[in-house]
C-alpha cells in the first residue's frame, strides 16, 4: 500500500497552481508547505501527493483514482485550462480492462498525470 508519492518539479509555484486546479475535481486541496515541498490533501485530508523542487526532472507517471467518469473528464478539462498538455482524452481504455476510463495530461514539467475511474458506467 502506498502512503504518499513525491514528484520533482522545476518551478514549485507554477506546479502548485497547475496541481491545485487539475486535482480539485478529484477532491484534492493544497495542504502542507515547507522546505520539503508542497503536499496536496486527498478527500480524507491526508497529504498523499507531494511536489518538490528539482533542478532537472525525470518524467513520472502518476494516476489518481476518480470516483466517476465525470470527474475524470473534469480533471482533464481543468488540467488543460491550467496549462497542461493533452496526452490522452477522457475515454475507455479496454486494452487495460473493460471499465478503465482514464484521461492523461502532461504537467508543466512533462510528467504524465492521469485520472482513472474503474467503475462501470460511474
Amino acid at each position: 500500500m502506498i502512503d504518499h508519492i513525491s514528484v520533482g518539479v522545476t518551478d514549485v509555484e507554477a506546479a502548485k497552481k497547475f496541481y491545485a486546479a487539475a486535482l480539485e475535481p478529484l477532491g484534492y486541496t493544497l495542504g502542507m508547505e515547507g522546505e520539503w515541498g508542497a503536499g496536496f490533501n486527498n478527500s480524507q485530508g491526508a497529504p498523499d501527493f507531494w511536489i518538490r523542487s528539482e533542478k532537472a526532472t525525470t518524467p513520472a507517471h502518476v494516476a489518481f483514482q476518480a470516483e466517476s467518469r465525470a470527474s475524470v473528464s473534469a480533471f482533464h478539462e481543468a488540467a488543460l485550462a491550467a496549462g497542461g498538455r493533452d496526452n490522452g482524452a477522457p475515454g475507455l481504455r479496454p486494452h487495460y480492462h473493460q471499465n478503465y476510463f482514464g484521461a492523461f495530461v502532461l504537467d508543466v514539467d512533462g510528467h504524465n498525470i492521469e485520472a482513472v475511474c474503474h467503475k462501470p458506467d460511474a
